[in-house]
């Protein structure tokens, strides 16, 4: 009988059908949309509340691990205090050899290195010392180490290793024009190996100090582990840096003197260029970004 219905009344049926299933696909889609947005409230106030739970904890730790403004302060002015102190003591000493340029004090420690004669003892003073004697190895070796270093992403550390070495050797040749002091002569002590200029300050145990001594430094503060590579570069920064002062006084190029004050020079060199650097690497100066940092991420300290 249904067939038999007037085309106009099948119309309107077929109509308010259509209207009625949009009507429902408009609530279930209005319905599942105000679900999902619901479930992505709740999931975004989770994640909100886990991201300040972590930054929160984050903070904590880095409040405990930070000393308090005043121990810094304190710690600040104590590193000024002795450096100050080694600068007197440096400029003290500089003035003495100037006004007396052979101590007997000299002569004697030299007299008695010297009259140690086994030949291991002068083929490693004169190893130790020949890195020294040539300019443009040493200056490749510093160039060599920089360009390592920017390669690795650390860029504050490679300009830092230029700056120094250069800063280093600028102030040995001033000293040296400053007090020209006489090297040790023949008549009295044995010079094994020849050298020129003045003798007061030494430019190998500054310049080993500036360079070794900030590899060393770099060894410590930067990279962490016992891996073989850093145990390495410990090991020979340290021997470089501590057996260059005998070396120059074994070798009868220098006065136990000049050894002295190159080490409290380049010393108190090293420190306050340590300082500046871990100052800039807290404010993030020339941050690493290299990708090969990455691969040494393992080793690097946080």
């Amino acid at each position: 009988m249904d067939d038999n219905r007037p085309a106009g009344e099948q119309g309107s049926k077929n109509a308010v059908e259509n209207e009625s299933l949009g009507e429902r696909l408009q609530v279930g889609t209005e319905r599942v949309a105000g679900e999902v947005q619901q479930e992505v409230t709740v999931a975004e106030e989770r994640i909100g509340a886990g991201t300040e739970r972590v930054v929160e904890e984050a903070r904590q730790e880095v409040a405990a691990a930070r000393r308090p403004w005043y121990q810094t302060k304190k710690w600040g002015s104590v590193l000024l205090i002795v450096y100050a102190a080694l600068l007197v003591v440096f400029g003290l000493l500089a003035w003495w050899v100037a006004s007396h340029p052979v101590l007997a004090i000299d002569i004697k420690i030299t007299r008695a290195f010297q009259d140690i004669q086994a030949p291991w003892l002068q083929m490693t003073m004169i190893a130790v010392s020949y890195l020294g004697n040539m300019l443009l190895l040493l200056v490749g070796l510093i160039a060599l180490a920089a360009v390592l270093f920017w390669i690795l992403g650390l860029r504050l550390e490679a300009i830092t290793i230029v700056v120094v070495s250069a800063t280093s050797a600028i102030i040995d040749w001033a000293i040296k024009l400053i007090v020209a002091r006489p090297r040790p002569s023949a008549s009295l002590v044995e010079v094994l190996q020849a050298a020129s200029g003045s003798s007061f300050t030494s430019a190998h145990v500054m310049s080993y100090v500036a360079f070794w001594g900030l590899l060393f430094s770099f060894g410590i503060i930067l990279f962490r582990g016992h891996s073989w590579w850093r145990i390495a570069l410990l090991i020979i920064s340290a021997l470089f840096v501590v057996l260059v002062g005998p070396s120059r006084v074994y070798l009868g190029d220098h006065w136990t003197s000049d050894v002295l004050g190159s080490y409290l020079l380049g010393g108190i060199l090293l420190g306050v260029a340590l300082w500046i650097y871990l100052y800039l690497k807290g404010k993030n100066v020339l941050a690493s970004r290299g990708k090969m940092t990455e691969g040494l991420r393992k080793y690097v300290r946080r």
